[in-house]
């Protein structure tokens, strides 16, 4: 369940219906009830008494203090990662980012651009060696995910990010923790002002 909503095939606002659900999933109401207590504890639905649970729908508000927070641990975590891991261990990522990638941004191809963009946040999140920042990413990413798969679908801004991460994974192929740190914050400056500027859009 969490994989349909932070890939929107459940859509903000949309009604979890339980009864359905726990069939579909072949799960009993009791063990649907305890997923849908670990979704709400990461912000990922709302449940109301006597109304039942939603997928959460983001506030402007609410996506600016998970930017801001991504902006602080991502880039911590680039530095770390650049620190922690030798330069070559990251050619595969360049040689990934080149041709094959810029190749699914011409095709249209946003779900593999987007499966490319997690393998290199898994490697950069497990190259920094910091559990607890791992731990905090892990729903911050979670809550920004549809919302980021909308502004990339709306507006075309994978070419955009793609320039991006191929400076980032510059910086780690170099082993400078510095532009690294830099690089991966400008980047998600940049991803939040494409949210902020197309909020009713996406949101």
């Amino acid at each position: 369940m969490r994989h349909r909503i932070t890939t929107g095939v459940l859509a903000p606002g949309a009604q979890l219906h339980e009864q359905s659900l726990a069939d579909e999933l072949a799960i009993s109401r009791s063990r649907l009830r305890e997923a849908f207590a670990r979704l709400e504890a990461t912000g990922l639905i709302d449940r109301t008494p006597n109304r039942g649970a939603f997928v959460h729908r983001l506030t402007i508000a609410e996506a600016r203090d998970v930017f801001q927070a991504r902006e602080a641990l991502e880039s911590m975590c680039a530095g770390l990662a650049a620190r922690n891991a030798p330069p070559e261990s990251w050619q595969d990522l360049v040689d990934l980012f080149a041709a094959p990638t810029q190749a699914l941004v011409e095709a249209g191809d946003f779900e593999g651009y987007l499966a490319n963009v997690a393998l290199f946040r898994r490697r950069m999140i497990q190259a920094a060696g910091n559990q607890t920042i791992a731990e905090l990413l892990g729903p911050l990413l979670d809550r920004s995910a549809v919302a980021m798969r909308r502004v990339i679908l709306a507006t075309n801004r994978a070419s955009d990010g793609l320039v991006q991460y191929r400076a980032v994974i510059a910086a780690l192929r170099a082993g400078d923790a510095e532009a690294a740190e830099q690089r991966k914050r400008a980047q998600l400056h940049e991803a939040w002002a494409a949210l902020e500027r197309y909020h009713r859009l996406v949101l």
